[in-house]
């Protein structure tokens, strides 16, 4: 359910699905999954509790977060659709760059692996950091299920066949949306 919720990484892959297509957009999924196996590694590796506990790093990570997510939504917002095609947008780059950033960047994963994920850990049973890189792959199976949904959602939207109008109301509505979030993100405590 954590990997369902609408949050930055997914609503950027439906953005990716509608303007990219979703082969692309879906591919762009292994950017996502690459930076939480970067946090999944950590954990397990004992870097987990360090990084809870350290407020200085939270919050770098957290306004690292949202100075990506403010830009990224920038960008969307005042991107033009060109005039070849209502299917390429004018701003478009490495989605997989971006799914990679914007999971980087987000301290809410890096808590979930920090703080939600141990809670399921019984020390009595297998060794620790096993217990850790089994429930690491299940979230991470869980997140490409999860986004995949996301990306067929815009493959859905991109079908339909929405004129340059209905698809820049779209793109102003995600940019508002990531600009909101990054908002969240920056009354948030890290």
């Amino acid at each position: 359910m954590v990997a369902l919720t609408p949050g930055a990484n997914n609503l950027l892959g439906m953005h990716h699905a509608v303007h990219h297509g979703p082969l692309k957009a879906a591919t762009a999924l292994l950017g996502r999954l690459a930076a939480f196996a970067i946090m999944v590694v950590a954990v397990v590796a004992g870097l987990g509790p360090v990084l809870a506990a350290s407020h200085l790093a939270l919050t770098i990570i957290k306004w690292a977060g949202v100075a990506y997510l403010a830009y990224l939504a920038l960008r969307v917002l005042t991107a033009r659709t060109t005039e070849a095609t209502t299917k390429t947008p004018a701003h478009s780059a490495n989605p997989r760059r971006k799914e990679f950033l914007v999971a980087i960047s987000n301290p809410k994963a890096i808590l979930i692996f920090t703080a939600f994920v141990p809670q399921f850990v019984d020390p009595a049973r297998a060794p620790v950091p096993l217990q850790l890189a089994v429930l690491g792959a299940v979230y991470l199976a869980a997140e490409l299920l999860a986004g995949t949904a996301y990306v067929a959602v815009g493959a859905g939207i991109r079908k339909a066949g929405l004129t340059r109008r209905a698809r820049a109301r779209l793109d102003k509505a995600t940019g508002a949306v990531l600009l909101g979030m990054a908002g969240a993100l920056a009354v948030s405590k890290p």
